[in-house]
């Protein structure tokens, strides 16, 4: 079966190959091998390549990234009766994404919708599941007192599920993104909601003024790097700064941040941690997920798909300027 495998951590396009693997063992009770047809690249998973800062080098090799994707079974383990082959289906998260075949327990698969498309069911799980964990962390920040929000790379697959949901509770989210083309199409899709551009030079002041001219009670950042200072400035006294990905370069001092005279809190949050919910809470995140991927396929927006072969071209996509919506790797159904 074909592969996207790397021996090494590094850049991206340096040490990932095209590579020809064993098929996955036969699947055993409580298992089904799943012929992978579409799986996302997210920004998590090009990070896992590189190697996260103080990450061990050794790993097994040859490793295959990916946690993501969607496709149909091929054969179920012993036992297994409420799945069967030919069936479509999602899963996450399954290590080895990037491969054609993928042998998985049964409780990490998610029957598709009908009507939901491929390219929506590839995309199903990890960003809905991501919202969800968002929003918990919001509501423990605010300790039941709302208060103003704003979020960074509000134009990603994950920024506009949280302006989606912004509008629907009524959070008064302010968004940010990096440029004036990208503000002017993100107001016209959110017109509830403001939109401010990055490159603007009072974007701060901007900010100020959206929430109020306190600032923030919580900033949901995807960025970090050395943004994370002016993020903090962005902050009321007492505030959160709530810290999901690592899109940015360069990096601030904790130290830099006035957390004990101005009462902040940093809080990471990380998609890792769901398996960590009850199955109960599990299934109802996963019934959410698959509840919005059939009622507003709109907001599992894809940029565009490449076969596993062209793999170089698709990281290059995801790190297009501009970008709108989700690169996935495919390959054909047969």
């Amino acid at each position: 079966m074909r592969a996207i495998t790397h021996d090494q951590h590094g850049e991206a396009r340096q040490v990932l190959r095209l590579s020809e693997q064993p098929p996955p063992a036969a699947p055993a009770a409580g298992q089904a091998q799943v012929r992978v047809l579409s799986r996302p690249i997210h920004p998590g998973d090009l990070t896992a390549v590189q190697g996260f800062p103080g990450e061990s080098q050794r790993f097994a090799t040859p490793r295959i990234p990916g946690y993501e994707g969607m496709g149909v079974i091929e054969t179920v383990g012993e036992g297994v009766q409420d799945l069967r082959p030919g069936q479509r289906v999602a899963f996450f998260p399954v290590p080895g994404a990037w491969s054609e075949l993928l042998t998985v327990p049964t409780d990490l698969v998610v029957p598709v919708p009908e009507g939901v498309s491929d390219e929506t069911a590839a995309l199903m799980l990890v960003n809905p599941l991501t919202l969800l964990a968002l929003l918990r962390a919001v509501e423990d920040a605010q300790h039941g007192q709302a208060g103003p929000v704003v979020q960074t790379a509000a134009g990603s697959s994950v920024g506009k599920l949280v302006s989606a949901a912004a509008l629907k509770h009524g959070i008064p989210l302010v968004n940010l993104v990096r440029s004036a083309t990208g503000a002017q199409t993100l107001r016209q899709r959110f017109p509830g909601l403001p939109t401010i551009s990055m490159a603007d030079a009072d974007w701060r002041a901007q900010v100020r003024d959206a929430t109020g001219g306190r600032g923030a009670q919580v900033v949901l950042d995807a960025v970090g790097g050395s943004l994370t200072g002016e993020l903090a400035g962005l902050l009321d006294d007492g505030g959160t700064l709530i810290t999901y990905g690592q899109l940015g370069s360069g990096s601030t001092p904790l130290e830099s941040l006035a957390l004990t005279p101005r009462a902040l809190t940093v809080r990471g949050v990380s998609i890792c941690q769901w398996m960590t919910r009850t199955p109960e809470e599990r299934a109802e995140d996963v019934a959410f997920a698959a509840r919005l991927a059939a009622t507003a396929p709109e907001l599992f927006e894809v940029a565009a798909g490449y076969d596993l072969a062209d793999f170089a071209k698709a990281i290059d996509h995801v790190r297009r300027p501009g970008k709108s919506g989700t690169v996935l790797l495919t390959n054909p159904a047969s």
